[in-house]
């Protein structure tokens, strides 16, 4: 057989075959802003969930603000659980989220360690920094253009798309008020203490030059993992999986897959994951 039939082999996926489950928890940016540039690359390994559990428009968020629940860190938790428990049931599930779904990954993890194989944690909120949120500011004086700023470190590579998609939104009332409640539910969650409690093997990614959740507090976070890895990204703000997202699938889809994964693989990103 040829040389580049064995590496093609490598790299492409096989047609048929259970995959392992990967589950995405996406922050306050929602599913298809979040995971855009990742979710076609992991699909190729993963049997990937991405559960649109953050939906500020959707009547389930809604029928729990009119009941005068909060949504918070706890509520999010268990809808993922349900979801997983009740219609994907094959676990262990792979995790990877950003921002605030690293709160509730944390928490997901530390409550179901049963549940959970490894986890990924992109820019997480929740390590005991005082975050920044802009798109508070953002939504309230449709300051889009500055919401961008302050989550990009180069802003004008950020696909227009994106910056149209919120602002159409900012003229939806029932839009903003889910995620405005949201916001306020979730902020003052630390999961900082939790951390200690993860068995699974965790990688902890931040840019930076994140200026929404502190990279050095996130670096001494990641200490308090009992299995935990860490990888800092330069020229790379609040956003690694958008900014940086060809390194960002290459390093998730190796860490997940390998027996013993690398923070700074060769060639080995280029080949197929094992399973």
């Amino acid at each position: 057989m040829p040389p580049w039939n064995g590496i093609f082999n490598r790299i492409r996926p096989k047609a048929y075959g259970r995959r392992p489950s990967l589950v995405l928890m996406n922050g306050l940016a929602e599913q298809a802003e979040s995971w855009f540039k990742n979710r076609r690359y992991w699909s190729r390994f993963f049997d990937v969930h991405a559960p649109n559990i953050l939906d500020y428009d959707g009547p389930a968020l809604h029928q729990r603000l009119q009941s005068d629940q909060p949504v918070t860190v706890d509520y999010l938790v268990e809808q993922y659980h349900t979801y997983l428990f009740q219609f994907v049931q094959n676990p262990p599930y792979h995790l990877v989220a950003s921002s605030l779904g690293g709160k509730v990954a944390v928490e997901f993890a530390a409550r179901y360690p049963d549940m959970v194989g490894r986890v990924v944690l992109l820019c997480p909120s929740g390590m005991g920094d005082e975050e920044q949120l802009p798109i508070m500011e953002g939504v309230r004086r449709s300051d889009w253009r500055g919401l961008v700023r302050s989550v990009f470190f180069r802003p004008r590579f950020v696909d227009p798309e994106i910056v149209k998609y919120y602002q159409t939104q900012a003229n939806n009332r029932r839009w903003k008020t889910g995620l405005l409640r949201t916001v306020r539910g979730t902020m003052e969650t630390t999961v900082r203490g939790r951390l200690k409690d993860l068995r699974a093997p965790t990688l902890l990614i931040t840019g930076q030059q994140d200026r929404i959740c502190c990279p050095q507090t996130a670096a001494e976070a990641v200490r308090e993992l009992p299995r935990g890895y860490f990888v800092s990204l330069p020229k790379c703000g609040h956003a690694p999986q958008i900014e940086k997202s060809r390194r960002v699938n290459r390093l998730v889809a190796h860490f997940l897959s390998a027996p013993t994964p690398e923070i700074l693989p060769g060639w080995s990103l280029l080949a197929k994951p094992k399973r």
